[in-house]
């Protein structure tokens, strides 16, 4: 990508010297933790991750999006770390299969818990959302992309709707993912978690 920080790929990589950074932004932002990566990789050490929980319990004026695919080891540490309001929790489902990583979330204190159905590449039946604030779907984008269907995205809008879960459609992805937008059945849904205000649109990934 032409930054040095990913100059070792997929290895697993740690930057230290960037645990203070967000205390140095002033304006409120909603930050996507880690992502290149996955704050829960086997690689990386409970006193490591900690020290990025301390970052973000300090930082309250932000809000931390974390999100991961390693739903076991997350809820083998989330004892071991703070959960302030500020630190939202979530979990990737990227199709049915993975619907026992939505109950390994409920299990953490997490004040807030979302699920990333991004890139969706299958239904998602079965899912029940007690104790889930806000579901992300999105398909996948670049040349290779798996085809996400209207079917699929629209039952997990419904079940949102029905739940009273706030939804949010990221996008139909494809080869050219701002050409293929984000309407979906007719309408932009861009809904929010209602237990906390969300800071302004600023938004940063680290």
């Amino acid at each position: 990508m032409g930054n040095v920080r990913y100059r070792n790929g997929f290895q697993v990589t740690h930057h230290p010297d960037l645990f203070d950074q967000p205390l140095h932004w002033k304006k409120p932002c909603m930050v996507f933790v880690n992502s290149m990566g996955d704050m829960f990789h086997e690689s990386i050490p409970l006193e490591y991750i900690q020290r990025v929980f301390e970052t973000m319990v300090k930082a309250s004026h932000h809000v931390f999006q974390v999100l991961t695919k390693r739903s076991s080891r997350m809820l083998e540490l989330a004892p071991h770390l703070p959960w302030p309001e500020n630190i939202w929790l979530g979990v990737t489902v990227e199709a049915g299969k993975y619907l026992y990583r939505v109950d390994n979330l409920k299990k953490t204190n997490a004040k807030i818990k979302f699920l990333s159905i991004e890139p969706m590449i299958g239904p998602v039946d079965g899912l029940v959302l007690d104790g889930i604030d806000w579901v992300i779907v999105g398909g996948e984008s670049g040349h290779q992309a798996r085809i996400i269907e209207k079917e699929w995205a629209i039952a997990v809008r419904d079940t949102c709707t029905s739940s009273e879960v706030p939804f949010f459609f990221k996008q139909w992805g494809g080869a050219n993912k701002k050409k293929s937008g984000k309407i979906l059945d007719g309408k932009v849904w861009n809904q929010f978690p209602i237990k906390r205000s969300t800071p302004s649109p600023l938004s940063k990934e680290v």
